[in-house]
């Protein structure tokens, strides 16, 4: 987190129970606890006062997981939104698509954006890429973001840990900084005691 808090956001990308059946279905994935991660940002920036915005994939596919109107589009419920709290629907990868979401950002004055959710290397990567072409300042949270195995356009298997550190990789310091849990609670209480 940069900045005052007032000038912050947390936003939360796709935390959708479509990724818990793809789990179900056998899907295998990197980061087990960061569903317990993002249970903690929340926590605290709702303890603080601090912006959230949700963010969810709502798939214009007939068969898609995350279209609305299946159980998969539905929010997991730890991370449900609370009143006041808003919800934005994209149906591309980035959260600024479509979405009114840089002028939500502009207007409420906000220039640093803390990101969580999933998948590491779809809609997060993108949304934190175009957060920092478009002037924002973007932390990615990695042990609060989470990705899957990927088959390769040869048919070369990639775990998700590799997948997720590549991601993480692509972005840092070139889109914005890779942080954990842990550094953005210590940055919250810094900011709170400011």
């Amino acid at each position: 987190m940069r900045g005052p808090i007032a000038r912050c956001a947390l936003l939360l990308i796709d935390v959708q129970q479509g990724f818990k059946i793809m789990e179900q279905e056998g899907r295998s994935r990197n980061n087990a606890s960061a569903e317990a991660h993002i249970a903690r940002l929340l926590a605290a920036f709702r303890g603080v006062g601090a912006r959230v915005i949700h963010v969810r994939h709502a798939s214009l596919e007939p068969a898609s997981l995350f279209r609305q109107g299946q159980p998969g589009f539905e929010a997991q419920d730890f991370a449900r939104e609370r009143a006041g709290e808003p919800v934005l629907l994209k149906t591309v990868n980035s959260a600024f698509i479509g979405t009114g979401l840089e002028e939500r950002l502009r207007t409420g004055g906000i220039d640093s954006l803390v990101v969580a959710g999933a998948t590491t290397n779809h809609c997060v990567e993108t949304t934190l890429r175009m957060a920092a072409n478009l002037g924002f300042n973007a932390q990615l949270v990695s042990d609060a973001s989470w990705t899957f195995d990927l088959v390769g356009v040869h048919g070369e298997s990639y775990p998700a840990e590799l997948v997720h550190a590549l991601s993480l990789a692509n972005v840092h310091g070139e889109f914005g900084e890779v942080v954990t849990t842990a550094q953005v609670l210590a940055a919250l209480a810094v900011a709170q005691d400011a």
